[in-house]
């Protein structure tokens, strides 16, 4: 009944977001924008003994809108952290917090500021995670986002094969080893046509007028192959980024002949992917080990 599936989505985000939000051990800055800062969790949890842990970047979602910051996502980060992981929860500008035309709440990203900065932490974070997390394992990096950080995690990993004329390429794959999208909004096309966040993504590449000149530069599903190990988590009945959302990408990444991993989660929502209490978000942390060890 869509009456009890509103009803479960919204217990689903209050519990999610009922978690005080968890301090750091130290924050860097990639950028002079107050934004462009990552903040840096040390590994409390057990580890493979002699082995270094691996670091883990979280990306947040809140469709990249200016009210959503990293800081709800901190609890996640915190248990990421609890187990084992060096943690970098990266900020990045999204929209103004301006309402959109017609006043229906504020606007979804920058461009192409989001993008920017994205791909400038990416870029400084090697460095930066030397100097606060010494302890990590860098060839270990598994890069994870939800909802539009799940977006922005697809991105950053297929910066490669972005078009030639791209400020963000990169000539070779970034050193991950691999990507944990969680309930991502990885086909810009599908999620447009589903009103996904109340047309989050149209905003985010500069309104309908620019949608489709944009869309090769920052659409995952247009970004394939990327040769990175890349696997979807997606809650069967989430109805903020629906399943079929996920499932295009992966269509999209068979067809490219890459192959995506995709788990499915029974009667769980959008929220408890990151939501310590749930047992949701231990099959995240489990999906992030796969590939990290």
């Amino acid at each position: 009944m869509p009456d009890d599936a509103a009803a479960r989505a919204t217990a689903e985000e209050e519990s999610a977001f009922s978690h005080p939000a968890v301090d750091p051990d130290s924050t860097a800055a990639y950028g002079d924008h107050p934004d462009q800062v990552i903040d840096f969790y040390a590994p409390r949890g057990e580890r493979v003994p002699g082995e270094a842990p691996p670091l883990v970047v979280v990306l947040h979602g809140g469709a990249w809108r200016a009210p959503y910051d990293r800081r709800h996502i901190t609890p996640f980060a915190d248990f990421l952290a609890r187990r084992g992981f060096a943690v970098a929860n990266v900020e990045y500008r999204r929209g103004a917090a301006l309402p959109t035309q017609g006043g229906t709440g504020p606007v979804a990203g920058r461009w192409p500021d989001t993008f920017d900065d994205i791909a400038a932490a990416l870029d400084a974070l090697p460095a930066l995670v030397r100097e606060a997390l010494p302890q990590a394992d860098p060839r270990r990096t598994v890069i994870t986002g939800h909802s539009a950080g799940g977006h922005l995690a697809l991105w950053a990993a297929a910066r490669h094969v972005l078009p030639k004329d791209a400020p963000w390429r990169t000539d070779a794959p970034a050193a991950l080893r691999g990507v944990v999208a969680l309930a991502p909004i990885a086909d810009f096309t599908v999620a447009e046509k589903l009103a996904v966040c109340d047309g989050a993504a149209a905003q985010l590449l500069g309104g309908e007028a620019r949608f489709v000149e944009r869309l090769p530069y920052a659409d995952p599903s247009l970004l394939l192959p990327t040769g990175i190990a890349t696997t979807l988590v997606q809650g069967r009945a989430d109805i903020v980024v629906p399943q079929a959302v996920a499932e295009s990408y992966a269509d999209a990444a068979a067809k490219s002949g890459e192959v995506v991993g995709l788990t499915l989660l029974e009667d769980v929502g959008h929220f408890p992917l990151i939501d310590p209490a749930a047992d949701a978000c231990a099959v995240v942390a489990e999906e992030i080990a796969q590939l990290a060890w």
